[in-house]
């Protein structure tokens, strides 16, 4: 299985949405990557003993795989449920980073990629068409950090996930109950489509 065969690979039903975030089962990525490429490996990068570097009383851990014999570093801060660093993590937290960042890993290599991008599913040929899925470019230039970037578009997708189902109502709650600061709003509400703008604005009358 090549890159492009990846890129193409839906892999929704091995996911899990959580507080408006979606994983994706690091043990079936693996399986994956293995089908794809048996001399796969991974590697925990270690900081003077220790599997994460400390930031400011956070932690950063950093896993390298390898796949098709090209090496991708990802790095992933030990976070909550909010994707929001955790003062002084411990080990478990730390262990659930580290899958997850060897599972972001694997999107650098083109396997649940389109999950990081905000969409539905797999675009053909693994290429995002423009007009298709949330809106990437958000209006009224506001400033989010890297960290709340991802946060938002996980949010905007699963958004998009329950106006599809018919629940904009619960879209619309899970919007109020998230707490976005002004920047953060503009931001999440640059990247839904217009058709799920409008329903959960008809849920906020």
């Amino acid at each position: 299985m090549s890159v492009e065969n990846l890129l193409k690979l839906n892999v929704n039903e091995h996911t899990e949405k959580k507080n408006g975030l979606t994983y994706l089962s690091w043990a079936w990525a693996w399986a994956e990557a293995l089908k794809a490429d048996p001399a796969a490996t991974y590697k925990i990068e270690m900081f003077d003993g220790k599997p994460f570097v400390d930031i400011n009383g956070t932690a950063m851990v950093m896993v390298t795989v390898v796949m098709f014999g090209k090496p991708m570093t990802c790095q992933l801060p030990v976070m909550d449920y909010r994707n929001k660093a955790i003062p002084n993590p411990d080990a478990f937290a730390v262990n659930t980073a580290i899958m997850r960042c060897m599972t972001k890993g694997l999107a650098l290599h083109g396997l649940g990629l389109y999950i990081f991008s905000g969409e539905d599913i797999p675009e053909e040929g693994g290429v995002r068409r423009k007009g298709d899925g949330p809106i990437i470019t958000p209006k009224g230039n506001p400033t989010v950090n890297e960290e709340d970037e991802e946060f938002l578009r996980e949010m905007a997708a699963s958004c998009e996930d329950l106006v599809k189902e018919g629940k904009a109502k619960e879209a619309s709650e899970m919007l109020d109950e998230a707490m976005l600061d002004s920047d953060q709003k503009i931001w999440l509400w640059g990247l839904l489509t217009a058709p799920t703008r409008s329903a959960i604005k008809k849920q906020k009358g």
